[in-house]
């Protein structure tokens, strides 16, 4: 499979959509990115580039920014996609936006194309329904920044072609993930239905009056922060003593939240027209010079962390042993 032979188009220019398409630019895909919002346009360029020129800096590519912007279309046409193998929906969270760019989407590519989409709320089992050919139809969920990140999930809908899921398997390791293959559908996939319990909780602490933000996040960071680029929970519950979980969690689970309700602490935030370090109004209290060095710093972490990540792969221990036969 050589990702230098087919295009892949990419719809939605967002954060998350430029560092997509500057994850397949380096793994050699021609990619023909989408912009259904027409503001997207101008910021896509500059963005995409530099993530390009960091990668270079960073030693993920040899190549300069140009190298790769010879293989990219930025446009808002649809219709530029129309000889893409694999189409990425990455828009807003809403079925009846995903909806309309479904139909672009099939009014201009093949049948034998796959469509995804970056959804991390809708279930793919009920995207499908809002396109003619649901067995070509799939989840891709990335993380952010998509281009150094090792995580991605590729799920299957009730109707998708597994098959089709075992491609995308394939295909994402020459994009330098560490996927998982989800062949039955739930809201939330894996990752987010882990990450919202602990963001659930950390709400409920705070809320009550037991931790404030600042001792939630230094909980977090130095404890599940240490491990878990190396291990997940049940590796780290082995490595740890399987017995001393048991005797915890009898006592420990039926004290934790189960509230099905917004927390009023993101709810007040939302309301008030807090996006984070985007606008420096967060749970957090920002300059607008602070914000941008968080956005800087968290950049550069994250080239820093995947270097690191890299040398503890998921097999690393097999890997060892298979290196001294």
């Amino acid at each position: 499979m050589n990702p230098s032979q087919f295009s892949v188009g990419v719809v939605g220019l967002g954060l998350m959509g430029c560092s997509i398409t500057t994850c397949l630019l380096l793994a050699g895909h021609r990619v023909v990115a989408v912009a259904p919002l027409p503001l997207d346009v101008p910021t896509a360029h500059p963005r995409i580039h530099e993530h390009l020129k960091k990668s270079l800096e960073e030693g993920l590519t040899t190549q300069a920014p140009d190298h790769f912007f010879e293989a990219l279309v930025i446009t808002e046409e649809y219709g530029a996609l129309v000889d893409c193998q694999l189409v990425i929906e990455c828009t807003l969270e809403n079925l009846s936006i995903k909806k309309s760019v479904y139909e672009k989407i099939e009014a201009v590519v093949s049948t034998e194309a796959v469509i995804t989409s970056n959804t991390s709320a809708i279930p793919i089992s009920i995207l499908q329904k809002e396109v003619r050919h649901p067995e070509r139809f799939l989840g891709l969920h990335w993380a952010e920044p998509s281009h150094t990140t090792r995580f991605l999930e590729v799920i299957c809908g009730e109707l998708s072609d597994e098959s089709k899921g075992e491609w995308l398997y394939e295909l994402s390791h020459l994009w330098g993930k560490e996927p998982t293959l989800v062949r039955k559908d739930i809201r939330g996939f894996i990752s987010n239905r882990l990450m919202y319990a602990l963001y659930r909780e950390a709400f409920n602490l705070v809320e009550n009056g037991y931790a404030t933000v600042e001792d939630v996040d230094r909980a977090c960071r130095n404890n599940g922060g240490y491990w878990m680029t190396l291990v997940g929970p049940f590796r780290w519950m082995d490595l740890t003593g399987v017995p001393a979980y048991h005797t915890v969690l009898k006592d420990l689970f039926p004290t934790l939240s189960t509230s099905t309700e917004v927390p009023a602490l993101i709810d007040d935030i939302v309301k008030a027209g807090g996006k984070g370090v985007a606008n420096a109004h967060g749970f957090y209290s920002y300059t607008p010079e602070e914000a941008q060095l968080w956005r800087e710093t968290f950049e550069a972490f994250s080239y820093e962390i995947r270097e690191l990540a890299l040398k503890y792969p998921a097999d690393v221990v097999k890997k060892k042993l298979k290196s001294k036969e």
